[in-house]
C-alpha cells in the first residue's frame, strides 16, 4: 500500500515528538491525527535517508521529499521520456488514442516506460497548459465563431469621420488556425458573408459550427433546445455542417473563440490602431496580411505555428467546399390560400391545389422562390419583380381550372376548323361578337361539344346553315340540329320575280336614268 504523503510541517512534528519528546509511535499518531502505520513508515524512511531531529540547516522541502521518496528507477538507467507536445497534437487526429501512441513509442524505445507511467507523464505535462487548451478537439470537428467586442475603424473620405465596424473571428478547434474579417454590422447578411469568406480561407468546412447567442445565428436562446436561425442553418447545411450554439452564459463552451478574439485584438487591431483606412475592402485586405503573419507565428506552448498544425491536422479532415457558392436565402411560414397561392413579398406563387389551407414554408432568394411542405419541396418559381404579380403552374391547378386556363381564342378557332371551315368561321364570329373574347368561351365550348352528340358532319352542316341565316350563335346551331334542318339541302333562294300592280305612286325602272340630272 502506498504511503500517504504528509505536509512538511507534519513530518517535522513527527521527528520532533520522536527524537526530542521521546513519545511512542501511538502517542505521536494521536497527537498528529494520523495513523500509527503512517508514523512508523515515515520514521523508517527518515532513518534510511539519514534524517533526524533537528533537520540540517538549509535543507528545503524538495530535498527532504526526494530523500524520503527517492525515484524508483536508479540514476543512470532512466527510460526515454515521450514527447508530450507531439502527443498532444497527435491526439487531435481522428482515431488516435494514448494506447496507440504508447505502442508506437515502444517500437522506437523497447525499454521505455510502461503504459501507466506513459499516460501519467502526458497528463502531468497537459496539466501545466492553460485551462482553455485542456480540451481535446478532433481534427476537422469544430469551428468556433464570434464577433469581437472591439472593431477596427474606417474613415469616411468625404467627411473625415471615423466609423467603427465589426470584426468577425473564426477559429478551428484542433489547430487554432484563425480567420478574421471586418463587416459593416452584425446583421444576417454580414454574418452569412463572413462565414462564406471563412470557408474559402480554410478551403473547406468542419463538421460543427459553434456560435454564441447572436440573433443572426440563434433565434431562441435555450440551454437544451436553442432555436437556430433558419437561414444560418441552411448555410451550414450547404457546407455540410451543423450549428450547435454554446449554452447561454457559458463562455467556456467556446473558449477557443474567446481566445482567438483576444489574440485578434492584440495582433490585428493593435497594429491597425494608427492606420487610416477608407473602405471595408481595403480594411479586409490589410487584415488578411496581418492574419497570415499571425497564423505563421509559432505558438509559445507548442513551438509550432497555427498554419503548420492546420496543414497537418485540420486541412486533411475538412469537408470539401461545395461546387457552387451559397445564395443567401430567407424563410417565411405561409398559409395556402383558397386559390392555392401563397404570398411572398407582395407577390403570389402557386402550390398544388391539394395543399389549400395547409401551413407551408417559403424559401426565397433574389432569383427563385421554393415552397416547402413538411421539409419537401412542392413548388418552385422564378422570383417576381413587380408587386401584386401572380406565378401559376398549370400542374398545380385542379383539372377543371387547368382545362379552362388552357383555352384561348386562337385555339378555339383552330379546334373549330378541324371540324370544318364553316364551324371555324362560326366560332370566330361568335368570339368577335362579344365585348371580351372570354365571354364567348362557354358558347364556343358548347358549340364544339355538339360534335360529340350529332357528329362532326352534321355540326359542319348546321354551322353552314346558321352562317347563311346570319345567326352565328350556339342556340341557333343547336336548334338546327334538334329540328334536323341540317339534313336538308341548303338552297340559296333567289328573290321572286313577279308583276307589280299599277299605281300612280309606283315608278317603273325607266323612270331612273343612268346619269344623274341633279
Amino acid at each position: 500500500m502506498a504511503t500517504p504523503r504528509l505536509l512538511m510541517r507534519d513530518f517535522q512534528q513527527i521527528l520532533r515528538l520522536k527524537y526530542e519528546a521521546g513519545l511512542s509511535n501511538r502517542a505521536i499518531a494521536r497527537a498528529c491525527a494520523v495513523g500509527v502505520g503512517t508514523v512508523s513508515n515515515y520514521l523508517v524512511r527518515a532513518k534510511t535517508a539519514g534524517l533526524s531531529w533537528p533537520l540540517p540547516a538549509g535543507m528545503d522541502e524538495a530535498t527532504v521529499e526526494t530523500k524520503l521518496f527517492p525515484p524508483t528507477v536508479p540514476s543512470g538507467t532512466s527510460r526515454p521520456a515521450p514527447e508530450c507536445a507531439w502527443m498532444h497534437q497527435e491526439l487531435r487526429r481522428p482515431g488516435v488514442t494514448l494506447q496507440l501512441l504508447w505502442e508506437e513509442y515502444l517500437e522506437i524505445h523497447p525499454d521505455g516506460l510502461r503504459y501507466t507511467q506513459f499516460c501519467a507523464r502526458y497528463r502531468r505535462w497537459r496539466s501545466k497548459l492553460r485551462p482553455a487548451m485542456r480540451q481535446v478537439h478532433r481534427a476537422g470537428e469544430k469551428t468556433f465563431v464570434d464577433f469581437s467586442g472591439k472593431g477596427p475603424h474606417v474613415v469616411d473620405r468625404s467627411t473625415g469621420q471615423s466609423n467603427e465596424v465589426e470584426l468577425f473571428v473564426g477559429v478551428l478547434g484542433a489547430s487554432s488556425f484563425t480567420y478574421a474579417e471586418a463587416t459593416a454590422n452584425q446583421k444576417l447578411e454580414c454574418w452569412i458573408g463572413a462565414h462564406e469568406g471563412m470557408a474559402q480561407y480554410f478551403g473547406g468546412s468542419s463538421e460543427i459550427w459553434v456560435c454564441d447567442g447572436l440573433k443572426s445565428g440563434v433565434t431562441t436562446a435555450c440551454r437544451y433546445e436553442p432555436g437556430v436561425n433558419r437561414t444560418y442553418a441552411d448555410l451550414a447545411e450547404h457546407y455540410g455542417a451543423v450549428v450547435i450554439p454554446a449554452r447561454p452564459y457559458k463562455p467556456k463552451d467556446k473558449a477557443k473563440a474567446e481566445a482567438a478574439v483576444l489574440l485578434a485584438q492584440r495582433w490585428i487591431l493593435a497594429v491597425l490602431r494608427n492606420e487610416m483606412i477608407f473602405s471595408l475592402l481595403d480594411m479586409n485586405a490589410r487584415i488578411l496580411e496581418l492574419l497570415d503573419l499571425f497564423n505563421d507565428r509559432p505558438m509559445q506552448k507548442l513551438g509550432v505555428s497555427r498554419r503548420e498544425l492546420f496543414e497537418k491536422l485540420d486541412k486533411p479532415a475538412l469537408k470539401p467546399l461545395p461546387a457552387t457558392g451559397y445564395e443567401i436565402t430567407s424563410f417565411k411560414a405561409c398559409r395556402v390560400n383558397i386559390d392555392y397561392h401563397v404570398a411572398v413579398e407582395h407577390n403570389y406563387y402557386s402550390v398544388p391545389h391539394q395543399l389549400v389551407h395547409e401551413l407551408v414554408e417559403a424559401r426565397h432568394s433574389h432569383r427563385a422562390v421554393e415552397i416547402l411542405y413538411k421539409g419537401n419541396r412542392v413548388a418552385s418559381h422564378p422570383k417576381l419583380v413587380d408587386k401584386g404579380a401572380y406565378s401559376t403552374r398549370p400542374e398545380h391547378m385542379p383539372a377543371a381550372h387547368r382545362a379552362h386556363a388552357e383555352w384561348s381564342p386562337s385555339r378555339l378557332v383552330r379546334w373549330g376548323e378541324t371540324i370544318g371551315p364553316a364551324t371555324g368561321r362560326v366560332v370566330a364570329e361568335l368570339l368577335r361578337a362579344m365585348p371580351h373574347p372570354e365571354q364567348g368561351y362557354r358558347s364556343c365550348l358548347g358549340l364544339l361539344r355538339l360534335a360529340k352528340r350529332y357528329g362532326a358532319d352534321r355540326l359542319e352542316a348546321a354551322c353552314e346553315r346558321a352562317e347563311h341565316l346570319g345567326s352565328c350563335r350556339y342556340r341557333t346551331v343547336n336548334n338546327i340540329l334538334n329540328s334536323g334542318m341540317d339534313r336538308l339541302p341548303l338552297q340559296i333562294e333567289q328573290p321572286p320575280v313577279g308583276s307589280v300592280p299599277a299605281h300612280e305612286n309606283i315608278r317603273g325602272a325607266n323612270y331612273y336614268g343612268k346619269e344623274s340630272t341633279c
